[in-house]
């Protein structure tokens, strides 16, 4: 039987290991004088290395507090610690976390994103996200190299995701993003079956100061939206359904499930009562558009998760 890898956790993953030496350089080392955070305070003793060049040292395992190994950015520092930074430990080049590499070129990077995983961070330097991650991963080639975010995923939801690597491509994608993008869908694991099998959802959104996503079959100075879907599988409990955006508004899919009565699995916050599979039973599955430099035609299509085909499995007899 094939090895199953645990799922993602952004609290417990490690985002790297030491391996070879790359220089003679000796480590720095302090001793800690007052309470402390280990990113903050490097960034101050370090302050003309820049932010992301910290991140990465502590990232990459070459910081250890009292002799041991420490990736926290957060972790605490208190009077009499001993920080070492050993500038003699680098890595090999991992893998990111909680994403898969689909495409690259001169332009784009195509991923596939676990649930789990914030796309970028809302504010908190702590967290990892696949931004940060890829903003690594290009600058092992050009340490000034950028990407720039053309659409997100919530945290919870999984699937195909693009990022830009230059402006101008970002832009394109966003200005066009009707016309460039020929197809976009997502399977949704939805609680209890879905009687009619195909069906076209339509409202306007309108977020509250709560932020939380209100829907409108009239126009109440919100945002159109429309969500198109057909269902793949069902039992009483369980639907799985195939559905396309032909409008792409924040939290969309999960609003309008809401609406039919029949709510994402594990979405608490739109009405969900079920979190069998542990996550947020959203992915997204297929995104086909035309390339802003060749004009050429991409389609990336994944897998759906095991979790969502899992509850269809018959039960076993006593």
């Amino acid at each position: 039987m094939r090895k199953q890898r645990p799922p993602f956790n952004p609290k417990t993953t490690k985002t790297a290991r030491p391996s070879t030496p790359k220089t003679d350089k000796e480590p720095t080392q302090f001793e800690i004088g007052q309470p402390d955070e280990l990113m903050k305070f490097l960034l101050e003793k370090f302050a003309n290395k820049g932010r992301n060049t910290v991140k990465g040292i502590l990232s990459r395992g070459q910081v250890s507090v009292n002799g041991k190994k420490t990736t926290r950015h957060d972790h605490p520092l208190q009077p009499g610690d001993r920080v070492k930074v050993q500038w003699s430990v680098v890595t090999e080049e991992e893998k990111p976390i909680g994403l898969h590499i689909l495409h690259e070129d001169e332009d784009l990077l195509v991923i596939n994103k676990e649930a789990g995983l914030l796309s970028i961070s809302g504010g908190d330097e702590k967290e990892l996200t696949a931004y940060w991650q890829l903003t690594e991963h290009v600058r092992r080639k050009d340490p000034k190299a950028r990407i720039f975010v053309v659409h997100r995923l919530d945290r919870d939801t999984s699937g195909v995701m693009l990022f830009a690597k230059n402006e101008k491509t970002q832009q394109a994608l966003q200005t066009a993003w009707q016309e460039a993008v020929h197809e976009r869908s997502y399977v949704a694991l939805v609680e209890r079956k879905v009687k009619k099998p195909e069906g076209t959802i339509v409202s306007w959104l309108k977020e509250s100061k709560t932020l939380l996503m209100y829907s409108s079959p009239v126009d109440n100075g919100g945002q159109k939206a429309v969500t198109h879907y057909k269902v793949l599988q069902a039992s009483s409990d369980y639907s799985l359904l195939e559905v396309h955006l032909e409008t792409g508004r924040k939290n969309q899919i999960r609003v309008h499930m809401q609406d039919i009565g029949h709510p994402v699995v594990g979405d608490k916050k739109y009405g969900s009562v079920k979190n069998t599979i542990g996550r947020l039973g959203l992915h997204a599955r297929v995104i086909a558009f035309e390339h802003p430099s060749t004009g050429q035609p991409m389609r990336f299509e994944t897998q759906i998760p095991g979790k969502f085909l899992r509850v269809f499995a018959a039960k076993p007899t006593s």
